[in-house]
């Protein structure tokens, strides 16, 4: 008799059985050189600003360039007074040498160095909501780009959190919080050391596992009801053997183009609202 202690009675499912975030680059000044000591975290863009300002982490300061104005600066500049966080009005060029290669639309903000979750808060999360859990796991994701994008869809199509290795995959670093438009403040993030230990001990805890395979099965007939997690594997790579080998079910979607995969963001999102789609019926 199996020992596998979850339970899952559907019958159209394929059941298989057999360091710290790295961070922009900042000034080299005092007052920069006293943010690293102090592990801080500096959050570029509007959108980003605003999610920041209005969440719960401690925020020491914000730069804004000098000359902005409009609604969306409007907004941050109200948030930052109400919470009695200083603004310190600045050069265009300080801002760019603040978080060097990431697109700041005139804004900085030096937060608090994010607070990695854990498992037991990704369930938290599900139970908050009452619902079976929903899980992300990113099985050796560099883009940082990509990392920002799955956490955008994950937050809007309800996801309770995601996990990631803490070797060979990007953290949570600047880049990720500019892609991820603000939901990096809303999605917890929990980094793993042993992935494949991992899943195991989710397993126990009643989480079926689904990764993407070319010969997978029709994404459209997988069953979405129940407790789960969606396995996305690296960008050139995929999934690794090991973690593969622990996989529930494997998933395909069908293409007729003539290119026969997707990005990486892409093929999660489109998973994603499927689980969306089985969890809330129109």
């Amino acid at each position: 008799m199996s020992k596998d202690k979850r339970t899952f009675n559907k019958q159209n499912i394929n059941q298989k059985r057999a360091s710290k975030p790295v961070r922009a680059r900042r000034e080299e000044s005092a007052s920069i050189e006293s943010m690293e000591e102090e592990q801080q975290d500096l959050v570029a863009g509007r959108l980003p600003a605003i999610e920041v300002l209005k969440s719960e982490r401690d925020i020491n300061k914000v730069f804004i360039q000098e000359g902005l104005s409009g609604s969306k600066m409007d907004e941050i500049q109200k948030l930052a007074k109400k919470r009695n966080i200083q603004i310190s009005y600045v050069p265009k060029t300080k801002l760019d040498r603040l978080v060097e290669g990431v697109v700041h639309q005139g804004v900085v903000i030096a937060a608090a160095a994010f607070q990695y979750a854990t498992i037991d808060d990704l369930f938290a999360a599900a139970a908050a909501k009452g619902e079976d859990p929903f899980f992300i796991i990113l099985d050796g994701v560099e883009d940082p780009h990509n990392l920002g994008s799955i956490m955008r869809t994950a937050d809007a199509s309800g996801a309770h959190g995601i996990i990631i290795p803490k070797r060979r995959a990007v953290g949570l670093t600047a880049t990720v919080a500019k892609a991820s438009t603000g939901a990096i403040e809303h999605v917890p993030v929990a980094r793993v050391t042993n992935l494949t230990q991992t899943i195991n001990e989710l397993k126990e805890r009643g989480i079926w596992f689904y990764g993407t395979d070319m010969e997978g099965q029709d994404y459209r007939k997988w069953e979405t009801t129940i407790p789960l997690a969606l396995v996305i594997g690296n960008e050139g790579k995929g999934i690794t053997r090991l973690v593969k080998e622990q996989m529930d079910g494997m998933l395909t979607i069908p293409m007729t183009g003539h290119v026969q995969s997707l990005n990486a963001s892409v093929a999660a999102s489109l998973l994603m609202y499927e689980v969306f789609r089985g969890r809330h019926k129109i």
